[in-house]
């Protein structure tokens, strides 16, 4: 399993109602063992998190699986971390 980075940026069009739907969905890949980390930035522009996936194919699935991509509300991106 590869870990990717997700960065989800707010668009000036979200809907914040969309939150906690994208806080539940984190929490399901959280408890799959999908999910190491997550968290908002303070400045309240997005948020990221830590996916485990085996490729990068598998990782942006789940990314746009999100209902704060699926709102479209949110700029989603996927990018293959090597972190140690």
């Amino acid at each position: 399993m590869n870990r990717y980075l997700v960065l989800a940026m707010r668009l000036a069009h979200a809907d914040l109602a969309i939150v906690p739907r994208h806080v539940a969905y984190l929490d399901g890949l959280r408890e799959q063992g999908r999910l190491e980390m997550s968290g908002p930035f303070t400045d309240k522009s997005g948020g990221a998190y830590l996916l485990r996936a085996a490729d990068r194919q598998e990782a942006a699935a789940l990314a746009h699986a999100d209902p704060a991509h699926l709102s479209g509300g949110w700029d989603i991106t996927v990018h293959e971390w090597a972190a140690k």
